[in-house]
């Protein structure tokens, strides 16, 4: 009852006139950030900063909120229409949205990203409402062993996201663990595979190889495919919406996602891209559809999204409740509530409790006014796909070079893109595909980090990762899916030598 009435005392703070306008211009400004490639919500965060020095801190702190989560459902839309991440956790919904564009179902991609970003949004709400005080400490109960763990779950589980063979999905894991060491080792300062190159001191940003992979190489195979007089599907602009059946197998992973993104996002350092990457390759494992994953399963659509959103929701926690950025997004909230003379911390909730669930409460307003705001512009979304390919392709190449160059302002990161699309071609070509490659990139970097300071504390005991409890039973599970994963194979390898034997008797 404590909680029902704090939330109904944030939320009439919410809905005061000027919050919910604050609240509107946030989201809408995101959402048009968040379409442009390559910018993301902390590029957006810092233009909107400046504009929030005069306002009062709640009205401040929910129109950042809104541009946060604005910008990353924005970011689903380009990925879907044009296979280009608006945003770097929006590459995983690269994977089903655009097959779903090319098959010529954008607009049910669009709405289903729609519903699965408004249900993780509000599942994230209401955790954060619910659960801030115990999942707060449950970060704190969370050191570099249990870190470490769940990455290596979410490595072994990435794995499942090639629709090929297994031994492609890890070897592509592999190789983006490998790109991920690029530049200077942040324990010993050392140059690693950099050579010589200035520009890869500090290794190849997520943005370029998302771009690359997704943006620039599937350009090139549209461009061959339409040299050779190959077309896409026709695209059905009277029906937008998903059938029955799809409304049904949307359910479930909507839910899955959201406890999984809720869960991530409340652990410092993780984020939405590690959310959705995780959530993507478990959905995989456990949908009934996930043959057709890869290739336009909606499913593959709304679990990404709704891990996304409500991970973006529960990002908050352990900025507010701990002082604790969980991303470069959430320093920039901390500094503009410092700006303000608010210290985030567990006497936040206590201290300043209008901030705090009037904010919480400004997640339910946003959240339904971006699904007010981008259902009905789903048809015009869907009309950019009747541009003519030879306006099309050099807008895209535009649009791709103008975000890359504005990470650094530097040529190089253009030229680097350039090199990376290659590389997703030629992947394409041989059957590989760019989505584990992208998931080891993500999370390699940070297992390396959790594992060398689980190791220092420990003093070079490696049982430290077994004895502890919660590394422990995540290391177990990760030992099964991989005893899982061999056993599969070695069966599917089996029954595809004993059927041409079978259909010869």
């Amino acid at each position: 009852m404590e909680i029902l009435y704090s939330f109904g005392n944030g939320l009439l703070v919410a809905l005061e006139p000027a919050n919910l306008m604050y609240c509107f211009v946030g989201v809408f400004l995101g959402t048009f950030i968040g379409v442009l490639p390559g910018i993301g919500s902390m590029a957006a965060i810092s233009m909107i900063l400046p504009l929030t020095f005069y306002l009062e801190p709640t009205s401040a702190l929910v129109m950042i909120a809104g541009v946060y989560y604005g910008a990353e459902y924005g970011g689903s839309i380009a990925s879907i229409l044009m296979n280009i991440p608006g945003t770097p956790s929006s590459s995983i919904t690269c994977i089903d949205g655009y097959p779903m564009a090319r098959d010529g179902r954008a607009g049910v991609a669009l709405f289903a990203s729609a519903i699965a970003s408004f249900g993780g949004g509000i599942m994230g709400m209401i955790i954060m409402a619910i659960l801030a005080p115990a999942l707060a400490q449950l970060a704190l109960n969370f050191g570099p062993t249990e870190y470490f763990a769940v990455i290596l779950l979410g490595l072994v589980a990435a794995s499942a996201v090639s629709n090929g063979s297994p031994i492609k999905g890890i070897a592509m894991v592999a190789a983006g663990l490998m790109f991920g060491t690029v530049g200077v080792d942040i324990t010993t300062g050392a140059e690693r595979f950099t050579m010589g190159i200035p520009e890869l001191r500090d290794g190849v940003h997520l943005v370029i190889v998302a771009m690359g992979l997704f943006g620039v190489g599937e350009l090139i195979v549209s461009i061959r495919a339409n040299a050779r007089g190959e077309h896409d599907n026709e695209i059905d602009y009277a029906n937008f919406y998903p059938s029955k059946a799809e409304w049904k197998s949307m359910i479930a992973p909507i839910f899955r996602g959201s406890g999984i993104g809720s869960f991530f996002g409340a652990l410092p350092g993780t984020g939405q891209t590690v959310a959705s990457a995780v959530a993507y390759a478990i959905e995989k494992k456990v949908s009934p559809n996930r043959a057709k994953f890869g290739k336009g399963a909606i499913e593959g659509v709304a679990i990404p999204e709704a891990a996304n959103n409500s991970a973006t929701q529960t990002a908050f926690i352990p900025t507010l409740t701990l002082g604790v950025p969980g991303s470069a997004s959430m320093a920039l909230v901390i500094g503009a509530l410092m700006m303000y003379g608010i210290v985030p911390g567990p006497r936040l909730l206590v201290d300043h409790a209008d901030l705090f669930w009037g904010l919480v409460a400004s997640f339910l307003i946003g959240n339904v006014l971006l699904l007010i705001l981008n259902i009905p512009l789903i048809g015009l979304w869907v009309k950019l796909l009747k541009i003519p390919y030879r306006y099309m392709y050099p807008t895209i190449i535009v649009l791709i070079c103008v975000g890359v160059y504005s990470l650094n302002n530097n040529v190089f990161d253009v030229w680097l893109t350039l090199v990376f699309g290659w590389v997703g071609y030629l992947m394409r070509l041989f059957k590989f595909e760019p989505a584990p490659f992208l998931i080891g990139f993500v999370l390699g970097p940070m297992m390396e980090e959790q594992l060398r300071r689980a190791m220092l504390l420990s003093r070079g005991d490696a049982t430290v990762f077994l004895t502890r409890p919660i590394s422990g039973t995540l290391i177990v599970i990760t030992a099964l899916l991989l005893v899982y994963a061999f056993y599969s194979a070695i069966r599917q390898r089996r029954t595809s030598k004993t059927i041409p034997s079978t259909s010869e008797t």
